[in-house]
């Protein structure tokens, strides 16, 4: 067993329940330190995997990383994806307005701005407040885990949704002020404009690529020297936290990766690359000024 593994998966799992630490150390009969412990890779003993198991209400299985990993929490879901990016070399995007690791520090900035001030309305405000906070620091964590690892990267994005962003700004569909709003739409066209200059510059180890036609389903195909991930996720990274309604998986299985590794293939070839990529990024940034 790969105790390291299990106890990633336990904190992504820990995250989907809702649990809180203490609770699940409690009803585990441990401290919440020896919770801590597992989670950092201690070893665990296989009883102990059922129980957590058990109260987790999952397959003991997904927590031995056998199997597919589901997560209706978007919270849950960006710390497995964070989990699983740490062991990737090469990353393979389909879909979705941005590649979130080169995002832009305008990006970010008007991203923490929105989810602090959705986070402001929400009745339970101090959790929400923390829920933001938390998001924002796996995004802030994954984005700091590319600038150390530089994973090669080949991202299709998606012309409706990145125009559907322009429209809209980041943070689409979140119930901002105007002020705000005004400002996620200024960050979403600083975003483009950036896109576009990548799209032409090709910087080492990325290359971006549009697509025309609407992916049925956004994913990533992540592979590391031991082996590979399809995450296939319904939550956008800019998507409020706590707002998003879905679920995503998490496998490893092989025929899953060579099935969704031939699409994306496929989709490189159809997407439009370098300056003519560029130019119609620059036609959606015109058609959608406001």
């Amino acid at each position: 067993m790969r105790f390291a593994d299990i106890g990633q998966q336990l904190r992504a799992y820990r995250l989907e329940s809702g649990m809180r630490a203490e609770e699940i150390a409690a009803r585990l009969g441990v401290s919440r330190a020896a919770l801590y412990r597992y989670e950092k890779g201690e070893v665990i003993k296989l009883d102990t995997i059922r129980r957590l198991a058990e109260l987790l209400k999952i397959s003991p299985l997904s927590l031995l990383g056998i199997g597919v990993e589901y997560f209706s929490r978007p919270l849950a879901f960006q710390e497995r994806l964070r989990q699983v990016e740490e062991q990737a070399d090469q990353i393979l995007q389909v879909g979705g307005a941005v590649c979130y690791q080169t995002t832009t520090e305008a990006f970010d900035g008007a991203l923490a701005e929105a989810w602090a001030e959705a986070a402001d309305q929400a009745q339970e405000r101090i959790a929400a407040r923390a829920a933001a906070d938390q998001a924002m620091g796996l995004l802030a964590a994954r984005k700091k885990l590319h600038q150390a690892r530089r994973a090669n990267i080949i991202a299709m994005l998606s012309e409706t949704a990145l125009r559907r962003m322009l429209m809209e700004g980041v943070a689409a569909g979140a119930g901002l002020s105007e002020r705000t709003r005004t400002r996620c739409r200024l960050a979403a066209r600083t975003e483009a404009e950036s896109i576009a200059a990548q799209m032409e510059t090709v910087p080492i180890g990325l290359q971006l690529g549009l697509l025309a036609s609407e992916p049925a389903g956004n994913f990533l195909v992540l592979r590391g020297r031991e082996r590979a991930h399809v995450c296939l996720s319904p939550f956008a990274p800019e998507m409020t936290p706590g707002a998003g309604i879905g679920v995503g998986s998490i496998t490893a299985a092989d025929e899953a990766v060579s099935a969704h590794q031939r699409v994306a293939e496929a989709a490189w070839r159809d997407a439009l690359k370098g300056a003519a990529a560029a130019g119609r990024v620059r036609d959606l940034i015109r058609e959608t000024a406001r």
